[in-house]
C-alpha cells in the first residue's frame, strides 16, 4: 500500500518561528513513516520556502531546495525548483505546524483552500476568528459563555487610564503565545504597556484581570464528535503565566508548572471540558485546538483564549493533556490525518 504523502510546513515569519520548528521536530519524531511519506517545507523568518530533509535545529543549512505550494489545483502540490527545472510533487495532505501570524490566522489556510489540498486544523474563518481575541470574545459572549470585560484600542486611539479598574492585562489582539503581554497594576503603567503590545499588533486588547485558576483543555475532532483531553491547571509561583517566554523551556518555566490532570474536583473538570467543547463549536473550530480558560472560585468558567494550532513541542500543553487522556502524540497525529482527509475520527 502506498504511503500518504504529507507536507509538513513549519517555521514562518512570526515571532513564534522557533516554537514552530520545535513543534515540527516533535511531530517528526512521532510520525509513522510506514504510513506516511513526509515532505518537510520550512519557511524562513524572511519568508522563503524550502523543501528540506527535516526540521532539525539548523535545517536551513542542510540540503534545501526552493519550493512553493501551488495555488493552481491542476498542479496540486509542491513546485520544487532545482537547476533551472521545476518538479511537481503531489501531496495528499498538508499539516501546517505553524503558530501565530501568517500560520494560525487564516492566511496559510487560505492558500491551502486555493490549492485544493486537504489539510489538518481549523479553516480560514475559525482560524481568523480565534486569532483576534476581541472577535472571539464577542462570539463566545453571544453563546452564553463568560469572558473577561475588555476594551480594544486601535492604532490611532487612546484610552483614558482613569476609566479602568486595575489590575488589567494589555495584549496584542492578534498575536500568539505571550508576546507583548503586560500586567498593569496602576494607571501610570498603561501607556507603556499599550506601546509594548503595539510592537506586535496595531490592535490592542485591554482586559480586566480575572481572579481564578488558569486551566486548559485540549480538543480533537469536528462538529459533535469531539474528544477532550485531560484538563490541566497552571500552578503559578509568582507573576503571571507567560507561555514560550522562558529562557530554557525544555527545563521548565521560571514561575509556572502545568499540573496534568488538574487538581480540581471531578465536577469542575467535567464543566471545563464541556465548556471547552461549546467554545470550540461556537467558533467553528475543526481538527484540533487548545481552549484556555479561567476557573473562578465560585465555579464559573471564563474564556481566556483559543489556540487553533497549539504547540506540539516536548513541553507543550496540548500533547501532555492528550497523553494524560490515553492518546499519545503518534495516535493524535493519526486521528488528525483522518480528520483532515475525511472530516471524521477513525
Amino acid at each position: 500500500m502506498d504511503r500518504l504523502k504529507v507536507g509538513i510546513i513549519f517555521g514562518g515569519c512570526s515571532e513564534e518561528h522557533p516554537i514552530s520548528v520545535k513543534s515540527a521536530q516533535e511531530v517528526a519524531k512521532n510520525l509513522d513513516t510506514e504510513k506516511y511519506e513526509p515532505f518537510y517545507i520550512g519557511i524562513t523568518k524572511s519568508g522563503a520556502w524550502k523543501l528540506c530533509d527535516g526540521p532539525g535545529e539548523n535545517w536551513e543549512k542542510g540540503n534545501c531546495r526552493p519550493a512553493v505550494l501551488s495555488p493552481d489545483r491542476d498542479a496540486h502540490g509542491l513546485l520544487v525548483l532545482q537547476q533551472g527545472k521545476c518538479e511537481t510533487i503531489s501531496l495528499d495532505l498538508v499539516f501546517p505546524v505553524l503558530h501565530g501570524k501568517l500560520g494560525e490566522d487564516g492566511a496559510m489556510q487560505g492558500l491551502l483552500e486555493l490549492s485544493g489540498i486537504p489539510y489538518i486544523g481549523c479553516d480560514i474563518q475559525s482560524s481568523a476568528l480565534c486569532m483576534d481575541k476581541s472577535l472571539a470574545y464577542t462570539v463566545i459572549k453571544s453563546a452564553g459563555i463568560a469572558t473577561p470585560n475588555f476594551w480594544t484600542v486601535t492604532a490611532k486611539e487612546n484610552i483614558d487610564p482613569d476609566s479602568l479598574t486595575y489590575p488589567v492585562f494589555v495584549k496584542p489582539a492578534r498575536s500568539g503565545s505571550s508576546f507583548g503581554v503586560s500586567k498593569v497594576s496602576q494607571k501610570e503603567e498603561l501607556p507603556g504597556a499599550v506601546e509594548t503590545a503595539r510592537r506586535y499588533d496595531s490592535k490592542v486588547l485591554i482586559e480586566e484581570a480575572v481572579v481564578g485558576s488558569e486551566v486548559g483543555c485540549a480538543i480533537l475532532g469536528n462538529d459533535l464528535e469531539l474528544i477532550a483531553g485531560e484538563v490541566d491547571r497552571i500552578a503559578l509561583s509568582s507573576g503571571f503565566f507567560r507561555i514560550h517566554q522562558e529562557s530554557a523551556p525544555e527545563s521548565g518555566s521560571e514561575n509556572s508548572t502545568p499540573v496534568v490532570p488538574a487538581d480540581i474536583s471531578a465536577e469542575s473538570r467535567s464543566l471545563v471540558q464541556e465548556t471547552a467543547k461549546v467554545i470550540y463549536r461556537a467558533l467553528g473550530c475543526s481538527g484540533l485546538a487548545r481552549v484556555d480558560m479561567f476557573l473562578k472560585p465560585d465555579g464559573t468558567v471564563v474564556l481566556n483564549e483559543v489556540n487553533t494550532l497549539p504547540g506540539m513541542t516536548s513541553y507543550s500543553r496540548y500533547p501532555r493533556m492528550m497523553a494524560a487522556a490515553g492518546l499519545p502524540l503518534a495516535e493524535v497525529i493519526d486521528r488528525l490525518v483522518s480528520l483532515g482527509l475525511t472530516g471524521k475520527i477513525r
